[in-house]
């Protein structure tokens, strides 16, 4: 046998070992792990939230509402970490 008939020999071997590893992997099957049970916790409603959707929702008008200027301090005190101020209360 010359050099070019054993590398074609080679060749034809390493596409059928090729080949039917790809078959064997594809033909596998996978288990799917069964989905655990998702725990859902309800959060308590939060009126600051609440509010701030309001203010949201009023567009530009919102910057002359009294209510949504308090809740946007309140807002900034809580987001800073600073104690809530009495003020208005």
């Amino acid at each position: 046998m010359d050099a070019a008939m054993l590398a074609r020999l080679g060749a034809v071997i390493f596409v059928a070992i090729a080949g039917t590893a790809a078959v064997l992997e594809m033909s596998r099957e996978e288990k799917v792990p069964e989905p655990s049970p998702i725990r859902t916790v309800e959060a308590a409603r939060d009126p600051l939230r609440d509010e701030q959707r309001r203010c949201q929702q009023l567009g530009e008008a919102a910057a002359q509402d009294a209510p949504c200027l308090k809740i946007w301090a309140q807002t900034r005190d809580r987001f800073l970490r600073r104690p809530a101020s009495n003020e208005g209360h």
